[in-house]
């Protein structure tokens, strides 16, 4: 299963354009529109969302909210259309793709790149992960993404709620943070960064509860989950870092502080994750580039948005002289906004190697596969994991 992505910011509309979904899904379409409405939320966003109002429109794909295995096509309509009438920017914004598109596209007219590397193609992305989660769904799967940090307010990580609950806590504020007293903090800083006509940036999480054992692979690097999952996020407009699990953390740690020690719960054996359980999380659900059985846990950093009311020294391309760069309308912080973006790219890559891994034409077929992969699984060995029967293959001495 793949993606793409098509369309400019003040072009007429952007195209998700999904391949690879088995036929059979039925597909939760206000999900899809819940997720976009959130992507043009959050404190901190602009006077562009104020006028788009993203709805996916399905082209192609589906009968009746059911897919039926062709390609599924998106349409998310743009109200603000007017790339024909924009007028020319010649004044490249630091931090942003404006120079070093122009210089690419031998164009003194920055418009040509600002258009396609807008964070507004996120929407399209933000559609394409949301449509796959129906799919997730089915294997309860669940996908949550908030805010852990902006700028020099940090709130505190996850804790072991449920997913519903983890929810309603980021719901109930508009800077997408379960904590709630770091939320107002971040509130506040977004709000002055607003009068010093300046910009925010900060940090994000995503976690993925339910995945089973042995997504992803360690046999070609192209196809270990945890690089893909930092080339999904990291491929969002303005995300600078990426880690898994500890991350960076574990440079600065011994071995027997970082490795995950594991223990058998019988009790659990029937969880996708098979009875093994972890005494920590350190490798964020990932190890050899395959899942483990844990929640897979990908943080982010987003730098501060490179259009600045104030602007910043820049040089007019035409002239060559030094100039003040010019203003888009933008966001003043679109952290809250990009941690939908990250929740949803992530959802993608899942449900994409789940595919892999578990793959047919159907959702039948994948159910059975799905189901018959964890059932062998609990026999590894030449005894059941009750220890109280042979298993189902049982020749090996």
């Amino acid at each position: 299963m793949d993606y793409r992505t098509a369309g400019e910011s003040h072009g007429a509309a952007l195209v998700a354009l999904i391949d690879g979904m088995p036929a059979g899904v039925t597909i939760d379409t206000e999900l899809v529109d819940a997720e976009l409405k959130r992507r043009q939320g959050g404190y901190g966003r602009g006077g562009r969302m104020k006028i788009e109002r993203d709805r996916a429109e399905f082209l192609s794909g589906l009968r009746r909210g059911v897919t039926m295995g062709s390609p599924i096509a998106i349409r998310l309509a743009n109200r603000d259309h007017r790339i024909d009438d924009a007028p020319p920017v010649h004044r490249p914004r630091p931090g942003h793709a404006d120079l070093a598109g122009s210089i690419k596209w031998l164009t003194v007219d920055c418009r040509e790149t600002l258009e396609r590397a807008s964070a507004r193609e996120t929407a399209a992305r933000v559609a394409a992960g949301a449509l796959v989660r129906s799919l997730l769904r089915v294997f309860d799967i669940e996908v949550i993404g908030y805010v852990l940090r902006i700028h020099d307010v940090v709130a505190t990580g996850a804790t072991d709620a449920s997913v519903d609950e983890l929810r309603k806590q980021r719901d109930a504020n508009e800077a997408y943070c379960i904590d709630q007293d770091a939320a107002a903090r971040m509130i506040e800083a977004i709000r002055q960064a607003k009068v010093d006509k300046d910009t925010l940036g900060g940090v994000v999480e995503v976690q993925v509860r339910g995945v089973p054992p042995g997504l992803g692979s360690c046999m070609r690097w192209q196809d270990k989950l945890d690089g893909r999952l930092m080339q999904a996020v990291g491929s969002i407009q303005a995300f600078k870092g990426v880690e898994i699990g500890l991350g960076f953390g574990v440079a600065e740690r011994f071995g027997s502080d970082v490795h995950d020690e594991i223990d058998f719960d019988r009790a659990a054996r029937t969880e996708p994750n098979l009875g093994f359980t972890r005494r920590s999380n350190n490798a964020g659900g990932v190890e050899g580039g395959m899942t483990n059985g844990a929640t897979i846990v990908v943080r982010a950093a987003m730098k501060p948005i490179s259009t600045l009311l104030r602007g910043l020294d820049s040089v007019n391309l035409i002239t060559r002289e030094p100039e003040r760069s010019d203003y888009e309308r933008s966001d003043v912080c679109a952290v809250p906004a990009a941690s939908v973006v990250a929740e949803n790219v992530v959802a993608f890559e899942i449900a994409r190697t789940l595919l892999e891994k578990f793959g047919g034409d159907t959702l039948e077929e994948v159910r059975a596969a799905y189901d018959w992969f964890l059932n062998r699984a609990r026999t590894l060995g030449k005894m059941t994991i009750d220890g109280d029967a042979p298993a189902p293959s049982d020749d090996v001495e």
